[in-house]
């Protein structure tokens, strides 16, 4: 008996130290695959960016690259905040849920409830609070920002919102069809502001960010932020200058692109959406399903929830279920993929435009398949 003891003692002992080197072996492979995808484009005196993988609660990689400030020489680390482009756009659709939930809103409120200054009044009584949130409203985007670059420097949530308003007709039907459209979540975060009595800025860093931990994040509000976030750069000739507030417009209108994140804070965000600490599970799994409009008449498929693009399993090259959002403004760029069957997220904020971030998230992905990583 003793003898049977010690034999299953020490098979556990080598499984677990078998197990122990394979999972650092995997992690080796992981880490030398991204680093050599990332350290072939970027600089270490130059702008870079964050990367951060992680399965549950363990972080299979975490690394930055480059400066986050080419004139101070400030480096970038896990903490830096980056502009995080449309990725905004899900705290801005998660505080529209927020509110749903709290019973002050409806998904199903015509705009005319909260914009009477249509030109087309039947516009706005068409056009529903959820085809904002799926990108499926129709409304047409006749802002003229290539002609009026000074007036989009600094034009905020309201001024961008504004030229929609004067169209004479939609594009489509509200729900037959999906368009992207920035100006939509300009549209809503002014609904948050209607319904709160305040800015939106606040009622996201009350109900979302704080809650969620996500103590480097910030959110524009006029002016540009400056402590602790990263400058963004584009290449021109051999040489990088600076492309982001003040230099590209659009920056002021915070609703579509307004969100400053660092990797630790979005993974603090999707732990937070998990734990449901803002929004309860149900409403969250609506966010993160396809919303299939009724009246739908693309010849492509729905493939996006609530501001969350969505890859079912069947059609994922990963085969995993996928959640997903990108974000690109002036020389910023970002990436965030959920993958909830396996609880993986990978994230990637650059300050710098990113020539292959698909390639690297294909080829990490592909790569840990290939290892059963995931399994």
């Amino acid at each position: 008996m003793k003898h049977e003891i010690k034999v299953i003692t020490l098979y556990i002992l080598f499984s677990l130290l078998f197990f122990s080197c394979t999972t650092k072996n995997n992690k080796d492979i992981i880490t030398s695959k991204i680093d050599n995808l990332l350290e072939s484009e970027i600089d270490s005196m130059g702008p870079g960016g964050s990367i951060l993988l992680k399965k549950g609660k363990d972080i299979i990689y975490m690394k930055s690259y480059g400066l986050a400030n080419l004139e101070t020489k400030e480096k970038i680390t896990e903490h830096t905040s980056f502009n995080t482009g449309s990725i905004s756009k899900t705290f801005v659709s998660n505080g529209i849920l927020i509110l749903e939930e709290r019973g002050q809103l409806s998904l199903e409120d015509s705009l005319s409830m909260y914009f009477n200054d249509f030109n087309n009044k039947e516009i706005a009584n068409k056009v529903k609070i959820k085809h904002l949130l799926s990108h499926t409203s129709g409304l047409i985007d006749n802002r003229n920002v290539n002609d009026n670059v000074e007036f989009y420097l600094t034009a905020k949530d309201s001024a961008n919102f504004a030229p929609l308003k004067l169209a004479d007709s939609l594009e489509f039907l509200p729900g037959e069809r999906f368009k992207y459209s920035n100006p939509a979540f300009n549209g809503l975060a002014l609904i948050i502001e209607k319904i709160t009595n305040d800015k939106w800025q606040k009622f996201i860093i009350q109900n979302i960010l704080k809650p969620s931990n996500m103590k480097n994040s910030k959110i524009t509000d006029g002016a540009y932020p400056q402590k602790d976030v990263a400058h963004a750069y584009i290449p021109e000739g051999n040489h990088y200058i600076e492309n982001d507030y003040g230099e590209y417009p659009t920056f002021a209108a915070s609703g579509n692109g307004g969100i400053w994140s660092s990797i630790i804070d979005l993974a603090n965000y999707e732990n937070s959406i998990k734990e449901n600490k803002f929004l309860s599970k149900e409403v969250l799994h609506e966010s993160r399903t396809i919303y299939i409009p009724n009246n739908w008449k693309d010849t492509i498929n729905p493939r996006i929830g609530y501001s969350w693009f969505v890859t079912p399993k069947t059609k994922s090259r990963y085969k995993m279920d996928m959640i997903y959002h990108t974000g690109e403004q002036g020389g910023f760029n970002s990436f965030y993929f959920y993958f909830p069957s396996k609880d993986i997220l990978f994230v990637g904020l650059f300050n710098k435009p990113s020539k292959n971030y698909y390639r690297l998230v294909h080829e990490t992905m592909d790569a840990c398949n290939d290892l059963n990583w995931f399994e």
